[in-house]
């Protein structure tokens, strides 16, 4: 995987409110859908997500590509109580940096042994005891408290303990946080991750400017603006997005673990990191054996290729992904007769007028077939509306698996409607994007946005061809409903006429 691509399985935060829990979709039977990269400089804005300012490296870490500081922080990491490795950092196909083997590794073999004292967690010991004093007396949660840490620490250079490894972090991870908001309209106009990208950039700026005013503005002498600001907090929270890993054999606990956050990712693997109480240390069993030369895989987890391009910066290729899948977004009319009715019944599920569901070629969740029957279902169903709601919400426990046969076409049809529709916005923006005038000077420039533009062609295009999967079998289960209408009243009126 590339280097900003750490999505450990389900250990991996999703983001950086780590209160934040959603129960995941469970996907209908009925009907089922059966069906690299470059270092880049960005340009983002420092006071809110709709202007663009040149964003400045940071005076730490190296490009994302560089071997420089790989055998300093190894030696380091050996010094600090890493064990011997069967497995050693260097220039890779999949992201720029990886671990490759250095020996013959069997099928089945745990690797990495990274121990606990080459964590970085919310309670590791400061530099400056004072600044991590003051961010605590402020109860700053994990996340915000650990991005801080790593910026006060990589402020310290030498003097730091976590030097070698700050050395060789990217300067600048790759992240949706880095492109302007100019960029998320132009490249990602029709996927919906260009709404979960807004909201990303929103709150991490939302968390610095809440920090900047409750604790640093307070405190200039150990939070100095010239490093603390917006630029190294996307530097940090990018970081973050891409490495930071929830162990729950530490009980949940939240970790950057150097070493281990050297492995990419690939779709064929389904490994991931966990802390090991027996050898007390990280590590991951591997589920394929490796050759000396080749590349050692971990799983970023069962993501979606718009979750993997939202914190790491890099889509799969097309086909390659099984967790892929895309959001679709449901409406409900303005003009349905009992559309405040429809509205409160949501409302009371924490649901909204209009609402997205994932789509996998393997299925979609029984949450979206229940919207759907409440889009369309009449006001003689008002009974029902709240039932229908409460299926709709993921948070709903008993999983209810709706079946309102009577309103399963118009529901099919309603659902088609919408699949239709967003796949038409992926003709127009994938049409348009080979003429796409990119409007540059520079050829720095130009590279990156020819960098941008080719991941969002990669993201449009894999997410409409789960739509194209979804479109077909939508109009084959309506074209049976149909047909069995239609042989059902044939029957009836044959029947009709023998007792005439």
């Amino acid at each position: 995987m590339a280097e900003a691509t750490r999505l450990f399985h389900t250990t991996l935060i999703p983001s950086f409110n780590p209160l934040h829990k959603t129960k995941p979709y469970s996907y209908s039977q009925s009907p089922p859908i059966i069906f690299h990269k470059r270092p880049i400089n960005c340009s983002v804005s420092t006071s809110d997500t709709t202007k663009a300012t040149v964003t400045q490296k940071v005076p730490w870490g190296c490009d994302i590509d560089s071997l420089e500081n790989a055998s300093a922080l190894q030696r380091w990491l050996s010094e600090s109580g890493l064990p011997p490795q069967k497995m050693a950092i260097q220039r890779v196909e999949v992201g720029e940096r990886g671990l490759v083997a250095l020996k013959n590794i069997r099928k089945g073999e745990n690797l990495l042994f990274v121990p606990p004292s080459l964590f970085i967690t919310a309670d590791s010991e400061w530099s400056c005891t004072e600044a991590g004093e003051v961010l605590k007396q402020n109860s700053v949660p994990d996340w915000p408290l650990i991005a801080t840490y790593l910026i006060s620490e990589a402020n310290f250079m030498e003097s730091s303990r976590w030097s070698n490894y700050i050395s060789a972090l990217p300067r600048q991870p790759y992240s949706l946080l880095y492109w302007t908001r100019e960029e998320l309209d132009r490249y990602l106009e029709a996927s919906q991750i260009r709404e979960r990208a807004i909201e990303r950039v929103t709150n991490v700026i939302g968390t610095y400017n809440d920090l900047r005013l409750r604790i640093f503005s307070k405190y200039p002498h150990l939070f100095p603006e010239e490093v603390f600001n917006i630029e190294t907090f996307k530097w940090s929270f990018g970081i973050l997005f891409s490495r930071l890993v929830r162990l729950p054999s530490m009980d949940g606990r939240v970790a950057l673990v150097p070493w281990a956050d050297m492995l990419n990712h690939s779709c064929e693997v389904e490994t991931f990191l966990d802390y090991d109480k027996s050898s007390k240390g990280v590590v991951f069993t591997t589920d394929r054996p490796y050759q000396p030369g080749e590349q050692v895989f971990i799983s970023y987890g069962k993501k979606s290729n718009g979750d993997l391009l939202l914190s790491y910066g890099f889509v799969p290729k097309e086909g390659t992904n099984p967790s892929d899948s895309v959001e679709l977004s449901l409406s409900l009319k303005k003009s349905d007769k009992c559309y405040k009715e429809k509205l409160e019944a949501l409302r009371k599920y924490e649901l909204s007028g209009s609402q997205c569901f994932p789509i996998q070629i393997t299925g979609w969740p029984k949450e979206l077939m229940a919207y759907a029957f409440l889009a369309v279902s009449p006001p003689s169903m008002s009974r029902q509306f709240e039932e229908m709601a409460a299926a709709a919400s993921n948070k709903n426990t008993t999983k209810k698996d709706l079946r309102y046969p009577e309103i399963e076409e118009q529901a099919l049809q309603f659902i088609l409607d919408c699949c239709e529709s967003s796949i038409s916005k992926y003709n127009r923006f994938l049409q348009a994007s080979g003429s796409m005038d990119l409007d540059v000077t520079s050829p720095k420039q130009l590279n990156r946005r020819l960098f941008l533009k080719q991941l969002a062609v990669d993201l449009c295009t894999s997410e409409r061809r789960i739509l194209f999967r979804a479109q077909y079998i939508l109009r084959r289960r309506l074209r049976d409903i149909r047909s069995g209408e239609l042989r059902a009243l044939r029957l009836f009126d044959g029947l009709r006429k023998l007792f005439k």
